[in-house]
């Protein structure tokens, strides 16, 4: 900085000005010393002014899962607000591991970032409490906590699982295969008990409901189920499946092409995010849509609220769920989106 102020005739502080409060840098002055600084190559040294500063300008996004097109849009808006704001967004997959996610933010919170985004295994782990109560803001995202202690945004889950399974049994299905990852995941789990009230207000139980547990929620997963719902008696196989998220869908979709079963004449399958992908498989897939890209841009806006105003107080903003009715689902003439 001491060398860019003397080549440009200026002060010290009207360079830092220029870096830091620009808009108090007549636009001359400001011209001047940029010019200077890209002909002697100037790069601002981030890492000193951290230091000085007792925290970084760096956000980080630790996702669920990198391979599920879900948390990259996700990631998408909250990259939209973090440029905005020119800060840098640094993105973590804990690949639902939860001795990952732990990792990580021990790793974040030693490289001192400003703030966490996370969609956490368990948003009652203690870590996030600690992190945030040693002074690392921290954002709940695609999760609702149990208590305030946090800002959260999450879509209802338990909403999202009822529309789903109720558009199953207007369809005239009742014995439905619910395709999910452990329940130890919130998603799953409130998925299915979504699943299990729109059952009940049909005066169904809940053994019309056949578990078709994953190790994982990958398009991998999906396929093995499908072998293993092909391979249920024909008298009690289920006729339409409800898949906690669209790659599991996507998997179960195509073990029917390869075991020649007829979608949705055989099974109607229903997935949950509406990823891009599900419009254009080849039957295009019913799915609950979430608000991907407005859920991570309204976690970044919490998070940038706390980071910088004092006043802030802690949001749990809750989103609806709408469901997307496509061909793997309706066997009429005509198709409508609901």
């Amino acid at each position: 900085m001491k060398d860019v102020a003397a080549a440009a005739g200026v002060s010290v502080g009207t360079v830092s000005n220029v870096l830091n409060r620009p808009d108090q840098v007549s636009r001359a002055t400001r011209a001047k010393v940029e010019a200077t600084m890209a002909e002697l190559r100037f790069v601002r040294n981030e890492t000193a002014r951290h230091l000085r500063m007792g925290h970084s300008r760096v956000w980080a996004y630790v996702m669920l899962d990198g391979r599920n097109p879900f948390f990259t849009d996700v990631a998408g808006g909250m990259e939209d607000v973090a440029d905005e704001a020119d800060l840098p967004l640094f993105l973590c997959n804990s690949s639902n591991l939860a001795a990952r996610e732990a990792a990580y933010l021990r790793r974040l919170e030693q490289q001192q970032v400003q703030g966490i985004l996370i969609t956490p295994i368990d948003p009652g782990s203690p870590q996030l409490d600690e992190i945030a109560r040693r002074g690392t803001p921290l954002v709940i995202v695609d999760r609702t906590p149990d208590s305030d202690r946090h800002c959260s945004v999450a879509v209802d889950d338990v909403v999202g699982g009822e529309i789903a399974v109720r558009h199953l049994l207007d369809q005239g299905h009742q014995r439905i295969a619910f395709v999910g990852g452990e329940l130890e995941i919130g998603q799953v789990r409130e998925r299915r008990e979504g699943a299990l009230r729109a059952l009940r207000a049909a005066g169904l139980g809940p053994d019309h409901l056949v578990d078709l547990t994953t190790s994982q929620m990958a398009v991998a997963d999906g396929g093995n189920a499908g072998q293993r719902l092909a391979g249920l008696p024909a008298a009690t196989r289920p006729t339409a499946a409800f898949c906690a998220n669209d790659l599991l869908a996507l998997g179960l979709l195509q073990a029917c092409a390869a075991l020649g079963l007829r979608v949705p004449d055989d099974l109607a399958i229903v997935g949950y995010d509406d990823i891009e992908f599900a419009a254009a498989a080849t039957v295009p897939l019913t799915s609950v849509r979430q608000p991907r890209r407005q859920l991570g841009r309204t976690a970044a806006e919490l998070l940038l609220e706390e980071t910088t105003d004092p006043m802030h107080e802690h949001r749990q903003v809750t989103f609806t769920p709408e469901l997307v009715v496509r061909a793997s689902t309706y066997r009429g003439s005509s198709l409508r989106e609901a």
